[in-house]
């Protein structure tokens, strides 16, 4: 057997156990919320926590492809669906307006 392979059993097993864990972990924030008090600048930290984890995720993610950085297209076609989404833009406008604009750009040769 390959190490890639495995038992059809093993799998869902993994399946079903990943499915229990993402389950628990969905339930326990209704659950816990009314029974937890988080103080207000915890509160505020998380906030900004978030609005930076996606920042980063976004950067890296528009920036870069694989180890080296990403063409000027792809940078661009997230500003374009940035500034959609700030203009509060339905969300399918935003995917695919960004969507074209890369397409475009590479069209025309910027990768």
């Amino acid at each position: 057997m390959n190490a890639t392979e495995h038992e059809p059993v093993v799998l869902i097993a993994a399946i079903l156990a990943l499915a229990a864990g993402t389950f628990a972990c969905r339930l326990a924030g209704p659950l816990l919320r009314s029974r937890l008090q988080v103080p207000e600048p915890v509160q505020r930290v998380l906030e900004t926590a978030a609005i930076v984890l996606l920042t980063a995720l976004v950067a890296t993610t528009a920036l870069t492809q694989g180890h080296a950085p990403a063409g000027p297209a792809r940078p661009i076609g997230v500003a374009v669906a940035g500034i959609l989404a700030w203009r509060k833009a339905p969300f399918l406008v935003v995917v695919l307006s960004a969507a074209a604009a890369t397409a475009l750009l590479r069209l025309a040769g910027l990768a």
